[in-house]
């Protein structure tokens, strides 16, 4: 059976690279999903080049027109749906459920966006002046470049896609390498919906090469980036020198408080959901579980007897609570987190290995991991691991929980589990995070609503929702004497 090859799609038309590189099944690494064109810095100057003489075309079609095709590309991903979830299983490692519940998140951001087309706000107000009639409309800020990441890699992608075309702007996508199909996929929905050439472009490859080239690419005006700290520092700095519009979405180091009037069976049930599922893969996961000494011990013992009951495997298996790291270099950082943690910590209550064995040799799994007793100074406590291992710390009541959560330099999410509606709007107003959730895992959000972190986690203009509008738009002011 022969492997399918991705070419980039530059100006309207699909492009081979100077080479290709693999997409590989991280739950069976045998397995190749796909050969990606590997682009080049003259392949982003070239898509740069056509997105700037597409731009006026674009930008000038009626708002509910763009709308229109957005629409039909949702059909598009509508009518796929099934494949789209079984080739992210295959691509990125999460278990077909929660793939095909991104997908459908995807579909569903593109016709949210697509709506928005027909009722585009502006601001009309009364002028101080006699017979002046004021209002200020919303224009595209032009040529915007989007750089996703691989944990979410349709639903990121749609989420800074949609809003983008929307208000008029031209794309470029240079998605994660380890993960890039799906982002290929929305491309493709477009291409079919009739999107004009040159108004999307994508690149595959390296990202150190074509970050660089994007970035400095003249007719950029704007990045929107998802993925590590340093990778969005070095962004910020380069970006800056150009006077770039940016948009960063990077790490987090997220608690979950636990008091001790918690639905406590629900409290277990949502902190082993927030940081396992998705193999922790997740920028809002959990990763500190800070629970209120009254009940620690009693906790500690649900959550390790919950998490030894989670079935690790290939997502695309039926029972399957866990897949694989999404490549070697992850699996590897998350061991090497365990290790740390050993030495500090102690030996995990739970896992603590690479998965061996039928069914996992040619894979990247590792066991759902957790730790107890971690205080505020272990590593584990402090850096953010991104994979399926959690640090149970201890607080002595309300007060020293909230210091504890806050105690980080990120700020993405956040939890608190409590049934006391006073302690309730406590957290909210003194949380120190951007997206905050009560009797819930931390770790999913809805595209309706404006989604970013505080402090290290985030910079820039919120994505998602209307508040996506901040980013990918600007106001044109009109005063008109009559």
């Amino acid at each position: 059976m022969s492997i399918p090859q991705f070419n980039n799609y530059i100006n309207g038309e699909w492009v081979a690279g100077t080479g290709t590189f693999e997409d590989r099944n991280p739950a069976n690494t045998a397995e190749v999903v796909g050969l990606f064109a590997k682009g080049t810095a003259a392949d982003m100057a070239a898509a740069a080049d056509a997105a700037a003489a597409a731009l006026p075309g674009w930008a000038g079609m009626p708002a509910p027109a763009r709308g229109a095709i957005l629409f039909k590309a949702a059909d598009i991903l509508e009518k796929n749906f099934d494949q789209l979830g079984a080739e992210m299983t295959r691509e990125e490692g999460k278990t077909l459920p929660e793939a095909k519940g991104e997908v459908r998140r995807a579909i569903n951001i593109f016709r949210y966006f697509a709506g928005e087309g027909s009722r585009m706000d502006g601001v009309m107000v009364p002028s101080e002046r006699d017979r002046v009639h004021v209002f200020a409309f919303r224009k595209p800020i032009g040529v915007v470049g989007l750089i996703t990441p691989w944990n979410f890699p349709i639903a990121i992608p749609a989420w800074k896609i949609a809003p983008a075309l929307i208000c008029g702007n031209t794309v470029l996508v240079k998605p994660a390498s380890v993960s890039p199909l799906c982002a290929w996929r929305i491309v493709e929905a477009l291409h079919q919906a009739g999107i004009p050439k040159g108004v999307i472009n994508f690149v595959a490859g390296s990202g150190a090469e074509l970050g660089k080239a994007m970035v400095e690419a003249a007719p950029v005006k704007a990045i929107s980036f998802t993925g590590s700290n340093d990778v969005g520092n070095w962004i910020h700095t380069e970006a800056s020198k150009r006077r770039l519009r940016i948009q960063l979405e990077m790490g987090g180091k997220n608690p979950t408080i636990v008091l001790a009037d918690a639905d406590f069976n629900s409290a277990v049930e949502n902190v082993v959901n927030a940081s396992m599922f998705s193999t922790g893969q997740k920028c809002t996961a959990t990763s500190r579980a800070i629970v209120e000494d009254a009940i620690y011990d009693k906790f500690v013992e649900a959550v390790v007897a919950r998490t030894k009951k989670l079935k690790v495997g290939d997502g695309m298996q039926p029972g399957i609570d866990i897949g694989p790291c999404v490549d070697k270099g992850q699996m590897e950082t998350v061991l090497k987190y365990i290790e740390i943690g050993r030495k500090e910590c102690g030996e995990p209550l739970c896992g603590g290995n690479r998965l061996t064995g039928e069914g996992y040799d040619n894979g990247y799994f590792v066991e759902p991991t957790v730790f107890a007793d971690v205080t505020p100074e272990h590593t584990i406590a402090k850096e953010e691991i991104f994979g399926p291992v959690l640090a149970i710390m201890r607080a002595k009541d309300f007060d020293d929980a909230m210091k504890i959560a806050n105690d980080t330099p990120f700020g993405l999410s956040s939890s608190v589990q409590t049934s006391n509606i006073s302690r309730m709007f406590e957290y909210i107003y003194r949380s120190e995070a951007g997206l905050l959730t009560v009797n819930l895992p931390s770790a999913g959000v809805e595209y309706q609503l404006p989604f970013g972190g505080t402090k290290d986690s985030s910079f820039g203009p919120k994505e998602q929702g209307p508040a996506a509008f901040d980013f990918y738009s600007d106001f044109k002011t009109v005063y008109v004497k009559y």
